[in-house]
């Protein structure tokens, strides 16, 4: 309150109140791949660039002539497209002489001036182009599992007098193979576990495991034994990182080999992040030749479609799909029959392709370890929930903590919530304040706590009639009709 004299009729602006809080763009899709013969002033090398569903922008990615390779971009592009007129991300990177060195483009990481290269370009994204990648894949580069990699390690003779913490592990050897990566934990004094995070590539032989120098000066030392096999898809590893800081899910591609071989790929992760489809799909090319294509920009696009006809709470299984012409391997389906090939891949996790009045999505699950987050449309209700409370309560930093503050923040909340509700989205939910954690010390250091809940809307799965046969209504065949 002012103490000025004033001896008229002043105004003043009240800014207490809830603000409207806006559900954040669910549907915008972050592809990475390559396209040798692109514009490079319209897509540079390892940075984001945006399509709003335009095929004219995309169009810049390939030759004119379609004797040439285009690489993995533009047919990708053209099948999510073909799904919807989805808003895309592209990030373009360079073509490699070999699978090993165009895998290691794609991983990327970061440049001597901390630029974003590759996978981690996505996080540039919002700031370069306004818009945010929810819906991330990588055709041509996450079907594969890796046959030369650190598959396992394991601790021997714990060792002694090592500081206690946890240490990255350091691998040399192996006949040049690069990219393994794991982590050792020490409790008093003795490698306690040992934890392999990547896998890497091109190990011809075991490589020689060891501890840091940072782990302190050992009495006795440590000895870890490293294993060379079949591990993990570097690409949709790395994609995890990322995708956990977007709140994105990774659209991954199976092996299309064998219902084994996808099973095999499902059981490397157990990320709520991951949703795998298996087999491929077949389409027609611009010269009328029927090729394979990768199945991620089908569910891409599909999910984006859902989103923008029914919201980001609906799951993409079930839709119809557009422009192919079959799949990779045949998919058997019979409603109701647990051993048909769709429903054991869907049991593994795994989504998957059939025939059904057209050709369909089929599948609910990701790769999640937690049964709490099993279903797809679930992990991406909390993703936009959580970035949609986030954005809208810029203006709730560095007020003042006052009765009204509070008031107004709950209130605001339990509107979005509310209305969520009302559209389906949810089933329910409620913001409070929780006095236990909002104490004294707390306030005074600027802290405060706001607690929500809320229900998802589960899909419907599985669905089942209960057939009961009875005698009780023989007796209608002895009524008159019009008595």
């Amino acid at each position: 309150m002012s103490t000025d004299f004033l001896h008229g009729v002043e105004y003043q602006d009240i800014d207490d109140g809830s603000r409207t809080i806006s559900i954040a763009s669910s549907s915008v899709i972050g592809i990475i791949g390559t396209a040798p013969n692109a514009d490079p002033a319209a897509f540079p090398l390892n940075t984001p660039v945006l399509i709003a569903g335009s095929r004219v922008d995309a169009a810049k990615l390939v030759a004119l002539t379609t004797s040439v390779d285009n690489g993995t971009l533009p047919d990708a592009i053209d099948t999510i497209l073909d799904q919807s007129s989805a808003v895309i991300i592209v990030v373009r990177v360079d073509v490699a002489q070999d699978a090993a060195a165009q895998r290691a483009l794609v991983i990327g990481g970061t440049d001597a001036n901390g630029n974003y290269l590759g996978i981690q370009a996505f996080l540039a994204a919002e700031h370069l182009t306004g818009s945010k990648p929810r819906i991330l894949l990588a055709p041509g580069f996450t079907h594969q599992r890796i046959a030369n990699g650190v598959s396992t390690l394991t601790v021997g003779n714990q060792g002694a007098g090592y500081t206690d913490g946890s240490y990255p592990v350091t691998f040399s050897g192996g006949g040049g193979g690069t990219g393994a990566a794991a982590t050792a934990t020490v409790s008093g004094g003795k490698v306690a576990s040992v934890q392999v995070t990547k896998g890497g590539s091109g190990y011809t032989a075991a490589p020689t495991a060891a501890l840091p120098a940072g782990a302190g000066t050992p009495t006795t030392a440590a000895t870890l034994t490293a294993t060379v096999g079949i591990v993990a898809n570097a690409v949709v590893a790395e994609m995890i990182g990322p995708a956990t800081m977007l709140r994105a899910v990774i659209i991954a591609d199976g092996p299309s080999t064998t219902d084994a071989d996808a099973i095999a790929y499902a059981g490397d992760f157990g990320s709520e992040r991951i949703y795998l489809v298996d087999p491929t799909v077949t389409k027609t090319d611009d010269s009328g030749n029927n090729v394979i294509a990768y199945s991620s920009p089908v569910a891409a696009g599909l999910l984006a479609q859902s989103d923008n006809a029914r919201g980001f709470w609906w799951s993409p299984s079930n839709l119809a799909i557009n422009g192919i012409t079959g799949t990779g391997r045949a998919i058997d389906f019979r409603m109701g029959d647990t051993t048909c090939r769709a429903n054991l891949l869907n049991a593994a996790n795994v989504a998957t392709i059939i025939r059904q009045d057209g050709f369909r999505l089929w599948g609910n699950r990701t790769l999640a370890s937690d049964q709490k987050w099993q279903f797809l449309c679930v992990v991406r209700t909390r993703d936009i929930i959580a970035d949609s409370l986030m954005a809208a309560h810029l203006w709730a930093v560095d007020r003042g903590i006052t009765k009204n503050y509070i008031n107004d923040v709950v209130e605001g909340v339990n509107a979005f919530l509310r209305n969520l509700t009302a559209r389906g989205a949810i089933l329910g939910g409620n913001c409070w304040v929780d006095a236990s954690l909002n104490t004294p010390d707390q306030i005074a250091d600027g802290h405060v706590y706001f607690d929500f809940d809320f229900t998802p809307t589960y899909p419907s799965e599985r669905v089942t009639f209960r057939g009961h046969m009875t005698n009780g209504y023989i007796t209608s065949i002895f009524s008159t009709s019009g008595n």
